[in-house]
């Protein structure tokens, strides 16, 4: 499969700050990029740092001004096997996604995910806790806020993508299945943007564990998928991040798009490839 993706973003500094942009594809890939940022029309160099999961930071400190950002990629075929899955390292990772987390408070809704999903295991329990979710929670675009969590979520019953899966995150973690909240470029979404989706450590038809897709939203085929990052939750995986002074961000517009997109069903397994 081949996909495009783009991403433009156009920011207003108002004092010196450092900023963290998180809108590459991840090292996995064999991606065709160009990554051009300006401040005020000069171009302005980001350093790239590696993240987990082979997530990419672009990082610059930025003077006050208007501050420009244009990604386009070009993916073609799967992305490569994940070292971080591999191992001790992996299994410190699994570790980590089985914890509560700032906006994934699984403690608190382990009583929920009991009474719901007792007894359901591997694909069972995916397509059971997706379908859940998703007919708990409507999707209403500014319903939330950047400080809601899965709680709060499931309370007030609405969300956007990143509600619903960390309400998908904190419900596999209170089971005891690791969980966790991957960044991504999806085709096939409407209306277009930067999507979240959760992941959770369960085994396949044949028996081995793989991280496999669970998006409650159901707003684009999960197997045309790019991964950009990958957390415990949305405070791992922000496309933006600004330190030490003021910054809004004026205007964001993305894209992707693949030459076929693949059916997709609840009930079936899908990696992110």
């Amino acid at each position: 499969m081949r996909r495009d993706v783009t991403a433009h973003l156009v920011l207003d500094v108002h004092a010196p700050a450092t900023l963290a942009l998180a809108v590459a594809p991840a090292r996995a890939y064999a991606a065709d990029e160009r990554l051009a940022v300006t401040l005020d029309g000069t171009p302005v160099e980001p350093r790239e740092l590696a993240e987990p999961h082979g997530g990419r930071l672009h990082v610059l400190d930025a003077s006050p001004g208007t501050l420009v950002v244009d990604l386009v990629a070009r993916v073609d075929g799967a992305a490569a096997a994940d070292p971080d899955d591999e191992g001790p390292a992996g299994e410190v990772a699994r570790l980590r996604y089985l914890r509560p987390s700032r906006y994934c408070e699984s403690d608190t809704l382990g009583p929920t995910a009991r009474a719901e999903f007792a007894g359901l295991v591997g694909a069972d329990l995916l397509a059971a806790v997706s379908s859940w979710v998703g007919t708990q929670l409507a999707y209403v675009p500014g319903s939330s806020q950047p400080t809601d969590g899965a709680v709060r979520t499931l309370l007030a019953r609405r969300g956007v993508c990143r509600d619903y899966a960390h309400l998908v995150v904190a419900l596999l973690r209170a089971l005891d299945v690791p969980a966790r909240l991957a960044a991504v470029y999806a085709p096939g979404l409407d209306p277009m943007d930067f999507h979240a989706v959760a992941e959770a450590w369960v085994p396949g038809p044949a028996g081995e564990h793989a991280w496999h897709v669970v998006d409650a939203t159901t707003l684009a085929p999960r197997g045309s998928l790019v991964r950009v990052a990958t957390g415990r939750d949305a405070s791992d995986t922000a496309f933006l991040s600004a330190y030490g002074g003021g910054v809004t961000l004026r205007e964001l517009e993305v894209g992707a798009v693949a030459d076929a997109l693949p059916d997709d069903d609840v009930r079936t397994l899908v990696r992110i490839r």
